[in-house]
């Protein structure tokens, strides 16, 4: 039993289940994995969830407050109630999408009234944002105590785009499930899919996503390679569905007619479980991510299927670029499905380059593994309450001590 121990409450800001969205089990990923090794750490972290609602959801017990998205009132209300918590320490989930105003600029009102210390922590990282996005990024940056940032390659762009002082900035990876090896051949079997080349893809599905391609790509090496069935997991993102409903998925429902794909492609329509999403990557034998944009900073499925020891294709996103160097994945051009046919074709006949590959993406997805990341979190945590001198609510704190409120001293 840990002797003195210190308890640091922290609050998440963020979106959080039942809302479908990949910040939502992120968070809640990251906050289950805290709060089962936190027994083992002093200071001992406590946390609890301040949701970002775009529609009313019967949230669980880690849910002590909802931001209400598009209610401008709201941020300021939250502010006032984090500032009379007992809330330690603000973690602050950012995408622009997930909070109200222009690019999310009603966040700046509870940034700019909140008298609690907070941590940023960034899920998109724009090279060319607008002037707006990059304000409501740089003025945040600027109020943190800590900025955290999940790709390596992002930390040039805080430094020198949005002006974030470098000894601010901490790389923490996307954090991935404890991924253990199977027998694919036997979870084939268990799903219908024995003698078949998987190829996959999941996530919430949009046209962003650029499954055309791949799909264009199943078309071009079906006669090569019969065996080949592509499997598109998840529903279609509620954004898209709200704005445009399934079009983008009669779309890609229209190729596989007009390709005479029905024996090599399937669709899984609907929200995977966590259990769901490792079966279909351990039984894949390639998944594919063939996004569109170049900026894509961060992606989580991509971060799964590396974890899980797969054979990744993947277009050069900036993401994609950090994880797959050094051999452990295939990069290729955006918009192209003969260099993804090609690839695909490349990896079903190369034994070799397809174990080598494996080897090499499931040894580096253990530094990503939830454990590990959860670890780092909770000692930003602690270096953060008890050391850093940093600015927020328009103060410049000279010293800061949670513990010791009666010691700290500002200036304005």
């Amino acid at each position: 039993m840990v002797k003195d121990r210190v308890v640091i409450n922290v609050a998440f800001l963020s979106t959080y289940p039942p809302r479908v969205c990949g910040i939502a089990t992120f968070t809640e990923d990251l906050v289950s994995e805290i709060d089962k090794i936190a027994p083992l750490y002093n200071p001992f972290v406590n946390t609890n969830v301040i949701a970002i609602s775009d529609d009313f959801y019967l949230y669980d017990e880690k849910v002590i407050k909802e931001l209400k998205q598009f209610e401008e009132e709201s941020y300021f209300e939250v502010a006032q109630f984090i500032n009379e918590s007992d809330i330690d320490l603000l973690v602050i989930q950012h995408e622009y999408g997930i909070y109200g105003g222009e690019y999310g600029e009603y966040l700046l009102h509870l940034v700019d009234n909140t008298k609690k210390p907070f941590i940023f922590v960034l899920h998109t990282v724009l090279l060319n944002p607008i002037d707006k996005q990059k304000y409501i990024v740089s003025y945040i940056g600027s109020k943190a105590v800590k900025v955290v940032t999940m790709a390596r390659n992002t930390i040039e762009l805080l430094v020198n785009i949005y002006n974030i002082p470098e000894e601010k900035i901490l790389h923490i990876p996307h954090g991935v499930p404890i991924n253990t090896k199977v027998d694919r051949e036997k979870l084939k079997r268990e799903l219908g899919l024995e003698g078949r080349f998987v190829v996959s893809t999941f996530g919430l599905i949009g046209p962003g996503k650029g499954i055309e391609y791949a799909i264009e790509a199943i078309a071009k090496v079906k006669d090569k390679i019969p065996s080949i069935i592509y499997l598109i997991l998840g529903r279609t993102h509620p954004g898209v569905i709200k704005h445009s409903g399934e079009s983008y998925r009669d779309k890609l429902m229209n190729m596989v007619k007009e390709y005479n794909l029905e024996d090599h492609v399937m669709f899984v329509n609907r929200y995977l479980t966590l259990d769901e999403i490792l079966k279909y990557l351990q039984l894949s034998d390639i998944y594919v991510t063939p996004y569109l944009s170049k900026e894509q900073a961060v992606s989580g499925t991509l971060s799964y299927a590396l974890a899980s020891g797969k054979v990744i294709i993947s277009t050069a996103y900036r993401y994609a670029e950090e994880l797959l160097s050094d051999g452990r994945g295939i990069l290729v051009d955006f918009r192209d499905s003969n260099a993804i046919a090609e690839a695909i074709k490349e990896v079903y006949y190369n034994k070799d380059l397809r174990e080598g590959i494996e080897k090499k993406a499931f040894e580096y997805g253990k530094s990503m593994w939830w454990n590990v990341v959860a670890e780092k979190y909770i000692k930003l945590f602690d270096e953060v309450v008890n050391k850093k001198i940093e600015t927020f609510s328009g103060r410049r704190w000279k010293k800061w001590n949670l513990f010791a409120p009666e010691m700290n001293i500002y200036s304005d």
